[in-house]
């Protein structure tokens, strides 16, 4: 099968989509299948097409930026030329370009699946609400043109405006969790390198340094864990220089994250590949996902965390709670609400062991595997029919 998948950003830009989108396809070419990538060339140091395991990538090149999006003028030449290469199309929003996407696969009558990862909400403003209505017109458009629509989890479906229009071709699935192997020496070894005091209780966070990930919310919190732990550390795992469109929101965090830097209570570590990833959550006693809006629908580094004994603390958001309500491994906290974080870390670390879970009962509900299952199931299902 010739899957085309289509997104704005694919890595090596970090967020949970571009990974998602990253395990999908490489679990695709291991199962045998022939997988494209359509994206922005968003970083003109990366080549215009390439090949990384097995998955050939094509970068549209981007003439402009609006925010976080991109206008790429050749965007549809690309799009017409690779959907009528491919058998099915898998669409990743929110992205302004779907739509156009999804017609083409209509009028070339090719099975074209939606998979919705969160909304988009950008900073307050006049132009950015112009722009946050823009790309809802064009993600509701594509969901029209689209023969399937995919989500998470149901719990995120529900309460979502534009999965609700959709729930006659709504398809839940779950998302890919992978996690490297690692041994206990790396293991060890991380701890030497960036915890060498052995403060405990280490408290982690994996995420871009973006608004919507609610980085003062943990910073907020944060007195009132050294309170009853004062030898609390943080780690924070993912950018946080220059952030696309985030650079005013670091900003504004740096005096309260430079204080606990001084106090060597906090540490950046920046981007992690797979490895350092799965050295990194055993280290931890506990992670944390204070996200405070839609454009976080699951937090794939939860299930991440679990897998390696960790419980989580997540904001009371639809589909962010589901792995936490799905496993019992940790808290939920109420969404933007610092004292009832901290109230939630402490509930955890007072009582870790309780909340810890054998890793077989974690892996049997999430796996890459078992979401690439889905989606051919569903790709065979949509050729077969239409």
């Amino acid at each position: 099968m010739r899957v085309l998948i289509v997104l704005t950003y694919y890595r090596p830009h970090t967020s949970g989509l571009t990974i998602y989108a990253e395990r999908l396809a490489k679990g695709l070419v291991r199962q045998g299948h022939e997988v494209t990538i359509l994206t922005s060339h968003y970083n003109r140091y990366l080549p215009r097409r390439e090949t990384i395991d097995g998955v050939h990538i094509v970068r549209a090149p981007v003439l402009f930026r609006i925010s976080k999006g991109v206008i790429m003028p050749t965007f549809g030449f690309l799009a017409w030329k690779l959907v009528t290469q491919a058998d099915v199309i898998s669409l990743h929003l929110p992205q302004f370009d779907a739509a156009g996407v999804a017609l083409r696969g209509r009028l070339l009558k090719k099975p074209t699946v939606l998979t919705y990862h969160c909304d988009l909400k950008l900073s307050p403003s006049a132009f950015n609400r112009f722009v946050n209505r823009v790309v809802d017109v064009m993600n509701n458009l594509a969901g029209e043109l689209s023969h399937k629509v995919v989500a998470y989890t149901q719990d995120f479906a529900d309460h979502s405006p534009l999965l609700r229009r959709f729930s006659d071709k709504l398809h839940v699935i779950s998302p890919p969790v992978e996690l490297s192997p690692m041994t206990p020496s790396g293991i060890a070894a991380f701890a030497k390198m960036h915890n060498p005091q052995r403060a405990r209780p280490v408290i982690g966070m994996a995420a871009r340094m973006a608004a919507e990930k609610g980085v003062e919310v943990l910073l907020d919190a944060f007195p009132r864990i050294l309170e009853r732990y004062p030898n609390a550390r943080i780690l924070f795992a993912g950018q946080y220089r220059d952030v696309l469109a985030e650079e005013a929101y670091a900003r504004k965090l740096e005096p309260a994250i430079r204080r606990y830097e001084d106090m060597d209570k906090w540490k950046f570590l920046d981007v992690l590949d797979p490895i350092q990833m799965a050295a990194f959550y055993p280290n931890l006693d506990l992670l944390v996902v204070p996200s405070l809006n839609s454009t976080e629908s699951f937090g794939l580094v939860q299930v991440e965390a679990m897998l390696c004994g960790v419980p989580c603390v997540a904001s009371d958001l639809p589909g962010v709670r589901q792995p936490i309500q799905q496993t019992g491994m940790g808290e939920i906290a109420p969404i933007g609400d610092a004292d009832g974080l901290a109230e939630a870390m402490l509930k955890v670390l007072d009582h870790r062991e309780a909340y810890i879970h054998p890793r077989e009962e974690i892996a049997e509900q999430f796996s890459t595997e078992r979401t690439v299952q889905d989606y051919v199931a569903l790709f065979e299902e949509l050729l077969h029919t239409l």
